[in-house]
């Protein structure tokens, strides 16, 4: 009884630590580069194309074939006949005879314009697109993750400002009430300080409410789809963080274009459309292709048991044909043309990329600018806008200032704080972003 009841607690524990679980930012990427469909999708293609590879390699190896035909006939009224067999006489008055074909074959291209061995790199070239998709893949996943993730850890600390907010609210009613007994305000002013209590109370609820929602779309993201509560750590974002100082958008570009997967597949692209130009070149080459063959056969009926019928019917062949095209009704030239326009555009899809890449960094490295210099003012104006609103509160108190007066102060650093907030997480998101595009492992 008493195991079963440790048993018991144990799994109980077990329950609440699992539900109480928070992830890491690198926790939250390592669960998806290991389990989103569409990442595990995308290496599934790749280890398609990898057999694929094998496949081309095979072409240059030649085809061996063994055919065999077996065959009876019946003639139920025929006569006796006599035909002349490898040189003899021979007397034939079987009701049912069978015939046996036997041959090996094997047929070798030795040649066609070098299409095989093009292939073959073509093959490996479309084996590389698969595994830069998994990595652009891969790379989007981390981007999306490190959005939500900062979005969760922003409205943490709004909900957390909010709460101060809500505090300070009740503490300025108790003070309204006692006030109002007293006679030094008017009871319209008391309902103004129970409404602005209500209003921040719901702006918390909402805050709330927002933050599920952040964490349901993070979990959604993940692909987590059991009942379990989900949390994320939150860690300690100091100014140091905020304020690191910001690489050059310059030399992060010119990393990226050497590490980007997305600028890699575009160069593989162009690679891999001259390479189709020469592939649909050798439609004007000739094609040298090599055959033999063994065959042999047996019939009953001969008076000659099978193995001698094999080995006197036995034929062995072996031959060179060389095929020149003259005219294909212009497919060839047809298929060099498509080819030539698809390097082209192949070519101008590089160019495309590379200045998305540039202004995708450029935004960046902008917002991230802003954001820093807007955080050092927000900071500087958050705390003038406490000191304030600390005084207008104490003026309230003994009866110096207005209840007006008292709501545009606290609203004042409702505005600075959110603002000092946004810039502040801003920054964040945005120096992860370089970061990750300079080649670094995102964190925050």
């Amino acid at each position: 009884m008493k195991k079963l009841v440790v048993l018991v607690a144990v799994c109980f524990v077990a329950h609440i630590c699992g539900a109480q679980k928070k992830w890491t930012l690198q926790e939250c990427i390592d669960y998806a580069l290991t389990n989103n469909i569409t990442l595990l999708q995308n290496k599934i293609s790749s280890a398609q194309r990898e057999i694929d590879v094998k496949s081309s390699k095979a072409g240059l190896l030649p085809n061996v074939n063994f055919n065999t035909n077996q065959s009876v006939s019946y003639r139920p009224y025929s006569e006796s006949t006599t035909s002349l067999t490898n040189g003899s006489m021979t007397s034939t008055s079987a009701l049912v005879n069978y015939n046996g074909n036997y041959g090996v074959s094997a047929a070798w291209t030795v040649w066609n314009g070098n299409r095989n061995r093009n292939n073959i790199k073509s093959s490996e070239m479309n084996k590389q697109l698969a595994d830069l998709q998994v990595e652009q893949t891969a790379n989007s996943i981390q981007e999306q993750i490190t959005q939500m993730y900062i979005q969760i850890l922003y409205q943490n600390e709004a909900i957390a400002v909010d709460s101060e907010i809500v505090k300070q609210a009740l503490i300025q009613l108790d003070r309204g009430k006692e006030m109002y007994n007293v006679g030094s305000i008017a009871k319209v002013d008391v309902a103004q300080l129970e409404a602005q209590v209500t209003q921040d109370q719901y702006s918390l609820v909402r805050a709330k409410s927002m933050l599920e929602n952040y964490k349901l779309q993070l979990k959604q993201l993940l692909e987590i789809h059991d009942n379990d509560d989900f949390d994320v750590a939150v860690p300690n974002v100091d100014d140091h963080n905020v304020l690191v100082s910001v690489p050059s958008k310059k030399y992060i570009y010119e990393t990226a274009l050497n590490t980007r997967p997305e600028i890699q597949s575009n160069k593989l692209n162009i690679d891999a459309a001259r390479l189709e130009e020469k592939i649909a070149k050798s439609g004007y080459l000739p094609t040298v292709s090599m055959n033999a063959s063994l065959s042999s056969s047996n019939s009953s009926g001969r008076g000659t048991n099978f193995g001698k019928q094999l080995k006197k019917n036995w034929s062995n062949s072996a031959g060179v044909t060389i095929s020149v095209p003259i005219f294909d009704q212009k497919q060839t030239k047809s298929a060099v043309s498509k080819a030539k326009l698809n390097t082209k555009n192949s070519e101008l899809g590089l160019l495309e990329t590379q200045k998305k890449l540039y202004s995708v960094i450029e935004n960046y490295w902008l917002d991230a600018t802003t954001a820093q210099q807007q955080y050092i003012s927000a900071k500087s104006n958050v705390a003038s806008m406490q000191a304030s609103y600390d005084l207008v509160s104490e003026q309230f108190k003994l009866g110096l200032k207005n209840i007006v007066e008292l709501t545009t102060g606290k609203n004042n650093l409702l505005l600075a704080r959110q603002q000092m907030l946004q810039s502040k997480y801003t920054a964040l998101y945005n120096l992860s972003m370089l970061r990750f595009y300079e080649g670094q492992k995102i964190k925050l």
